[in-house]
């Protein structure tokens, strides 16, 4: 079953950090990825099933940046007066249709440019989680989702690193090589 429920807005108010994620404004999401983008807060979450496959999601075709690429479980922003941990869970249950336990393990700042679009430019709390079924995308963010091993994903991003969202790529690096230990003890 797929959800078809409106969740993502371009008027939305974003954020804006400093680079200690100290609050400095607040601008529509829009504003924010255009050009180069402006620094505000945003989340990603890592949801692993019983056997330790990652959940990976397709972005929706219609998504401004990096459309129909390859991305971790579930990533959006906070809203105003909502903490980084409240937004992830809202956001897994629009996005997938879970709910999940979330775990934080740290956070970091990234910027990409995708082609003339725009840009994301982060500071990104990251958290994990275990995932339960049944998925139920939300059809307005997510084309298709899958779950594979983490040895498979290794193998893939570093074959096709193009198939994949640039945070994924740095987050995953760090999960891999940082966290690994707390990810294992979600299925042990």
């Amino acid at each position: 079953m797929r959800n078809d429920t409106i969740v993502s807005f371009d008027n939305e108010p974003l954020i804006l950090v400093d680079e200690s994620d100290d609050v400095v404004g607040y601008e529509s999401k829009a504003a924010c990825h255009q050009g180069d983008g402006r620094l505000h807060r945003a989340f990603s979450v890592f949801l692993f099933d019983e056997s330790g496959e990652l959940l990976l999601q397709q972005r929706a075709p219609e998504k401004l940046l990096w459309p129909m690429v390859w991305s971790n479980s579930c990533c959006s922003h906070p809203r105003r007066s909502e903490e980084a941990v409240d937004a992830a869970h809202r956001r897994v249950h629009e996005e997938l249709g879970v709910e999940s336990e979330l775990t934080y393990l740290y956070k970091f700042t990234y910027q990409a440019s995708f082609e003339d679009k725009g840009s994301e430019n982060e500071l990104c709390w990251v958290f994990i989680g275990r995932a339960n079924r049944p998925i139920r995308p939300n059809v307005h963010e997510i084309h298709d989702w899958k779950f594979v091993s983490p040895d498979e994903l290794d193998r893939d991003m570093a074959a096709h690193p193009d198939r994949y969202t640039p945070w994924l790529k740095l987050e995953w690096q760090q999960l891999r090589s940082e966290h690994w230990p707390e990810i294992e003890a979600l299925w042990r």
